[in-house]
């Protein structure tokens, strides 16, 4: 909006403790917030995964100098830069352990300091992964919905017609379901996100 503020809006960074989650809340923070908008973190419990509190450089990967970036546009380092210095919770050395979602929500206030952030954790009541995030979105008004993506032979083969909602399938359920805009980031070793959603497929973009 030329001379004005943008309109606030409410975005969703689906959040688990893995490294495509980490990747997606870093494309969130650099690429796709500003500081009006309201950020969701939210987590989808999986009674068969028990692992709530886990070491920190099991997601991230520490920087080589242990700085934490205050930049949005260097959101990638903010966040790997929380767990570099250890966190609020962590032990010595950085190897700690807290909760997962306080550390992302702590990353987002790092990286923008008046940007509204929630946390979400809720049980799946015997529906899929993928029904529950949808259900989450539409109750929350969300507009802008993002989802960590893992690659693999078998889901670049068979892409959106599999539905095992696991890594990939997950991803591809919710660009093809989702009644806001979607969009499954993976986070490429080289630099830059590799996005999908209903109009992009495999849209390079650098970070």
């Amino acid at each position: 909006m030329v001379g004005g503020t943008l309109p606030a809006r409410k975005v969703m960074v689906v959040a688990d403790p893995s490294r495509e989650s980490a990747a997606a809340l870093q494309y969130a923070l650099s690429h796709a917030v500003v500081e009006n908008d309201t950020l969701i973190l939210l987590h989808v419990e999986n009674p068969n995964h028990s692992t709530w509190r886990i070491p920190f450089s099991a997601i991230f990967r520490r920087p080589s100098n242990g700085s934490v970036a205050a930049s949005p546009k260097n959101a990638s380092t903010s966040i790997e830069g929380v767990i570099g210095a250890g966190g609020t919770n962590a032990g010595a050395g950085g190897e700690g352990t807290i909760d997962f979602l306080e550390a992302m929500k702590h990353a987002c206030v790092i990286a923008y300091p008046n940007l509204k952030v929630q946390t979400e954790n809720v049980g799946m009541d015997g529906k899929d992964k993928g029904s529950v995030i949808l259900a989450q979105s539409t109750a929350h008004g969300v507009e802008l919905l993002i989802v960590g993506q893992r690659t693999s032979l078998s889901n670049a083969i068979l892409g959106s017609r599999r539905r095992s909602l696991r890594g990939l399938d997950t991803a591809e359920f919710l660009i093809q379901n989702s009644q806001c805009t979607c969009v499954a980031v993976q986070r490429k070793a080289m630099g830059g996100y590799l996005l999908n959603s209903k109009t992009h497929k495999n849209f390079w973009l650098l970070a």
